[in-house]
């Protein structure tokens, strides 16, 4: 795959990811706990095809016996998957997808305090000014008197994600000593991913019963569940082996512009001006640190390759 065909695909990924927030507002009956367990349910059978397929029958034979690790991934994963949807029942789509963009940014530094990674300064002033974005918007709802219910579910995506990121980073790299990561085996964490959406699934079916989503709303949650979740996140996996760190984390801020694109023209829900002042500090933050980092990466390259 070229560069260029990977970069056009993780676009294409951060468009389908996206779409959950308009998608969402334009459902009939389903609310809640329900809207929860079908996206989670049609990307478990999403995922179980496309797994089945590419692991054949000796992934269910093992799924029980897959090391811890990949089962804390997937209980990270499912905390994601139903953090997220929930949030959106309860906030706007755009201030949920503010709060997801901190997750490079928790992430860096529990990989500073877990495995024990360096962080360059310009990284220390995005996590300072990102969070001084999000103290600021937390601040003026409060003192506006808006319900923060909404967005502390939010908060707890990113925390998840960057639990499961850091997972993920210890497993490929060990503890950033390069002679351990040469010397250990790699760990297949894709069917945590597949975990993570039949936990979610289990745990809401019990909270969203009677169920009472529509034709239609089955049609749109189907849509989620494999087309808005699934696919992306398989087409992740291969990109990652394409495109550096920091450029999918660069390309994947695209995905909070098309949200609140997408819902604004869609379905009317204009950002409120708290949200857009603390969102474009978290985005600024972000966009400056990963842009310096794949510079810095494209210097090395360049530099190897003289």
């Amino acid at each position: 795959m070229t560069h260029s065909r990977a970069v056009f695909l993780m676009i294409l990924v951060t468009l389908l990811w996206s779409m959950a927030g308009v998608v969402t507002r334009h459902l009939d009956a389903a609310r809640g706990f329900e809207v929860t367990f079908w996206r989670s349910a049609f990307n478990a059978l999403a995922l179980a095809v496309a797994l089945t397929y590419m692991r054949g029958p000796a992934l269910w034979r093992e799924l029980l016996h897959y090391p811890r690790v990949v089962w804390v991934s997937g209980i990270c994963w499912s905390i994601m998957f139903t953090g997220f949807m929930m949030a959106l029942t309860l906030t706007s789509v755009a201030k949920v997808l503010v709060m997801m963009a901190l997750a490079p940014l928790i992430t860096a530094l529990f990989a500073r305090y877990f495995l024990n990674h360096r962080l360059p300064y310009r990284t220390w002033f995005a996590i300072a000014v990102g969070g001084f974005g999000m103290a600021w918007m937390f601040g003026q709802e409060a003192r506006d008197g808006v319900p923060l219910l909404g967005a502390l579910v939010a908060l707890t995506v990113p925390i998840a994600a960057a639990v499961n990121f850091t997972i993920l980073q210890y497993v490929g790299h060990g503890s950033g000593d390069p002679d351990e990561a040469a010397g250990a085996p790699t760990q297949d964490m894709l069917p945590a991913v597949l975990i993570g959406a039949l936990i979610s699934a289990a745990v809401t079916l019990p909270l969203a019963w009677p169920l009472q989503a529509s034709t239609h709303d089955m049609g749109l949650l189907g849509f989620l569940g494999v087309a808005q979740l699934a696919i992306p996140c398989l087409l992740l996996v291969r990109l990652s082996r394409v495109l550096p760190a920091p450029e999918i984390a660069l390309l994947g801020l695209l995905e909070v512009i098309f949200g609140i694109a997408w819902v604004w023209i869609g379905a009317g829900e204009q950002p409120t001006d708290n949200t857009m002042v603390g969102g474009a500090l978290v985005i600024g933050a972000l966009v400056f640190n990963e842009a310096m980092a794949l510079r810095q990466q494209r210097s090395i390259a360049a530099a190897a390759s003289a």
